[in-house]
């Protein structure tokens, strides 16, 4: 029987299903690297479509009971493309994009937020214990062995510290909640929750979370083009490569043009930083 998938413990962590493979981990650790998952959501209703009719309505007489009409594939894409060819984006602000996303660093949370015209539902670490925290190890990292170990000894350590400030600080808080005469159930759901929001404090970056994040046509533009290229963090254009992948699917015309910043313009907007590899980009975005 192959252990179940889990995460940084403590040692003593019963860490399998029938704890056949209990000693094992406790000479070994319970380790394990987060891996990178992102899902489409939802999206816009025909969104191609929805962009196009707004273009129409930019250029032509139409009006609003009949900017849909006519609108086939081979229309659509003749609107999209005169938008694209003029710079004119401010149509594609209509439809908008919503992704799951799992397996990323708290590190990268911090990088993506910086994106405002967005929406961003994160998981907790104030209101969710992080009983056994998954974590992300840069492949620098993992490909030197001795750097490896060093990084998984210090995500044993971080979990031990944060497991041992969380028993602390809970047993002091239930004290006082009791003490001001809360019911006990009360209490200790009230202590739990303010120890874990002070000892989240010691968790590394590297800590895995989740999210949901909402960005519309134009917004995704701009990530795609800072995020994409050679010289963005691994981690994140890691993941901006896979959602443009996923949208890509959804909105083929709508995205063909979107990726790095000298894809998009066709000469390398980062100057005398450049990685240098202009041909090879436009290769590994070019759709067709």
């Amino acid at each position: 029987m192959k252990p179940r998938r889990v995460s940084a413990v403590s040692s003593n962590y019963f860490c399998s299903r029938q704890g056949e493979w209990e000693d094992y981990f406790s000479r070994q650790g319970c380790e394990v690297e987060a891996k990178l998952k992102v899902k489409l959501l939802q999206h816009t209703y025909e969104p191609e479509k929805l962009v196009a009719s707004a273009a129409r309505l930019c250029y032509s007489s139409s009006g609003i009971n009949d900017i849909m009409e006519g609108l086939d594939e081979e229309e659509t894409s003749r609107f999209i493309n005169m938008l694209m060819s003029m710079g004119h984006e401010s149509p594609v602000e209509h439809v908008s994009f919503t992704f799951g996303i799992e397996g990323v660093s708290r590190s990268l949370l911090a990088q993506i937020t910086r994106h405002r015209i967005a929406s961003y539902s994160v998981k907790s670490q104030r209101w969710v214990k992080e009983g056994q925290f998954e974590y992300i190890i840069p492949p620098e990292i993992n490909g030197i062995p001795e750097a490896r170990e060093i990084f998984l000894q210090a995500m044993r350590e971080d979990q031990e510290r944060y497991d041992a400030l969380v028993e602390v600080l809970f047993a002091q808080h239930l004290q006082v909640f009791l003490n001001e005469g809360k019911p006990e159930t009360e209490a200790r759901r009230d202590a739990q929750k303010k120890a874990i929001e002070d000892a989240r404090y010691v968790l590394p970056n590297a800590c895995e979370t989740k999210m949901v994040v909402t960005m519309n046509a134009r917004s995704l533009y701009n990530f795609f083009r800072q995020r994409c290229c050679n010289r963005a963090q691994w981690e994140i254009h890691e993941l901006a490569d896979e959602m443009l992948r996923l949208v890509r699917q959804v909105a083929p015309a709508l995205f063909h043009r979107a990726g790095p910043g000298c894809y998009v313009l066709g000469r390398c907007p980062e100057g005398k930083m450049t990685c240098g590899k202009a041909k090879e980009v436009k290769n590994k975005y070019q759709i067709g």
